[in-house]
C-alpha cells in the first residue's frame, strides 16, 4: 500500500504554505532583500551546471552517509539556522529538532530561534548546533556562548553576513516588525487565515526566546550586529573549545583568513539572498572558496538549494555538506510535521535517482568529474 506524501516537490511545499500562511508571515519566510534578484539567481544558477551521467555501473543501495568534523550523519545535508521558525506553524521548532534524530542530520539553532537553546538541544540531542549571533555588544554574545557551553553544545556557528539586517521590502510592505504591531492590514491577513491564527494563538505567540531566557535583554531585530568582527573572532576561537564554524562567507580572500584563524570549517553562503541584493550566487563563489582554503578545510554550502540534485551539485563543486533553511520552514507551513519529514525524505529519495544516474553508490565519489567542465555558464 503505497503511503500518501503530503509534498513531492519544493514547488507543492511552496504553493501549500502560501495557501496555509497569512501573506505577512509567507513573506517573512519567503522573502529577500531589495529587489529579490540575489535570491532569484541563487536558484537559477544550478542550472547552468550539467552532471554526467554514466551506465552500466553496480547502483544498488547507495551509500549516502556523510562524515562531517566528528560526526557521522546518514545524510549529507542538514538543517540551516532560521530565526522565528515556529511562525511557519506552532510547535516547528520541537518538529525540526525530531526530524533532525529521526533521520541522523544536524540541526542548527539560531540565537532568533522562537525556543531557547536549552530547550532545543533537550529535543536535539548530539547533532544539534547553536548559532550566534554578536550585536555591536558583545556582553550579550558571551552570554549565549557561554549558555550553549552549560547545555552541552559542541558545535558553535558564527555568523557573519549580517552586520546590520538588509532593507526587505515585503517585510516593509506588510509591517512585519517583531514583536507584532497588530493593525487593520494584519488583523485582516491573519482573519482570512483562521487556522493558522487559531493554531498559533492557542499555542501562544512566537518570540525570541532566547532573549528572554536568563536575559535581561529584548530582541531588537533591527539592532546592529557588526560585534561579529576579526577581534571577537580571535577571542572566540581561544574561549570555545569545541568546533566553530564561520557561516555567510563569500570572499576567497576572507575565507584564507578565516582558515588562518583557527575555525574547523566556513560556511559559504550569500544568505539565501536575503542580505545584499547584488550578491552574486553563493554557488558560483563556493568553487573559489575552496582553491582558496585548499583541499582539506570543510566546507558548508546554502542558498538555493531546493532539491537532492541541488545537493549534489553543490558537493561536486566543493561542498562537504549541504544546508537548507527556507525550503525546511515552508514545508513545516505546509503540512506541520508530516511536511517537514516528507521533504527530508524527498531529498533523500531524490539524491539516491541523481547517484544512480552518475553511476555511484557512494556518495563520498562525488566530485568535480561528474559535472561537465565545458557546458555551463558562468555569470
Amino acid at each position: 500500500m503505497w503511503e500518501t506524501k503530503s509534498i513531492i516537490s519544493f514547488e507543492d511545499a511552496k504553493a501549500k504554505a502560501k495557501r496555509r500562511l497569512p501573506r505577512m508571515i509567507f513573506d517573512f519566510i519567503e522573502g529577500s532583500a531589495g529587489r529579490e534578484v540575489a535570491a532569484e539567481k541563487n536558484l537559477q544558477i544550478f542550472n547552468d551546471f550539467y552532471l554526467r551521467s554514466k551506465v552500466l555501473a553496480p547502483v544498488e543501495d547507495p551509500k549516502l552517509n556523510a562524515d562531517f568534523l566528528n560526526y557521522s550523519f546518514d545524510l549529507p545535508f542538514g538543517i540551516a539556522p532560521m530565526g522565528m521558525c515556529n511562525l511557519a506553524w506552532p510547535g516547528a521548532d520541537r518538529n525540526l529538532a525530531e526530524a533532525a534524530k529521526t533521520f541522523k542530520i544536524p540541526h542548527c539553532v539560531s540565537t532568533a530561534a522562537s525556543s531557547s537553546l536549552e530547550e532545543l538541544k533537550k529535543w536535539g540531542g548530539d547533532q544539534t548546533w547553536f548559532q550566534l549571533y554578536v550585536n555591536r555588544s558583545a556582553k550579550e554574545a558571551w552570554t549565549m556562548v557561554d549558555r550553549a557551553d552549560a547545555a552541552g553544545y559542541t558545535t558553535l556557528i558564527l555568523t557573519v553576513d549580517v552586520p546590520v539586517v538588509s532593507r526587505r521590502v515585503r517585510d516593509l510592505r506588510n509591517g512585519f516588525v517583531v514583536p507584532f504591531k497588530i493593525g487593520l492590514k494584519q488583523f485582516i491577513d491573519f482573519a482570512l487565515h483562521p487556522n493558522w491564527s487559531l493554531s498559533t494563538i492557542m499555542k501562544g505567540i512566537p518570540e525570541p526566546k532566547n532573549f528572554r531566557h536568563g536575559s535581561q535583554n529584548s530582541f531588537d531585530r533591527n539592532a546592529s550586529r557588526a560585534g561579529a568582527n576579526w577581534e571577537f573572532l580571535g577571542e572566540l576561537r581561544k574561549r570555545w573549545k569545541g568546533n566553530l564554524i564561520v557561516k555567510g562567507v563569500m570572499d576567497p580572500e576572507d575565507a584564507k583568513r578565516i582558515q588562518n584563524a583557527g575555525v574547523n570549517a566556513i560556511w559559504v553562503s550569500n544568505h539565501g539572498g536575503r542580505q545584499l541584493d547584488g550578491s552574486p550566487p553563493a554557488l558560483l563563489a563556493l568553487p573559489e572558496i575552496r582553491d582558496s582554503v585548499g583541499p582539506n578545510l570543510p566546507l558548508i554550502f546554502d542558498s538555493g538549494v531546493r532539491s537532492g540534485e541541488d545537493i549534489v551539485k553543490a558537493l561536486a563543486l566543493g561542498a562537504n555538506f549541504v544546508m537548507l533553511g527556507r525550503p525546511i520552514m515552508l514545508a513545516i507551513a505546509a503540512s506541520s510535521e508530516k511536511g517537514l519529514n516528507d521533504y527530508i525524505s524527498m531529498l533523500k529519495e531524490e539524491i539516491k535517482v541523481v547517484m544512480a544516474q552518475l553511476g555511484l553508490k557512494d556518495l563520498s565519489k562525488i566530485s568535480g568529474d561528474v559535472l561537465y567542465d565545458d557546458i555551463y555558464t558562468k555569470m
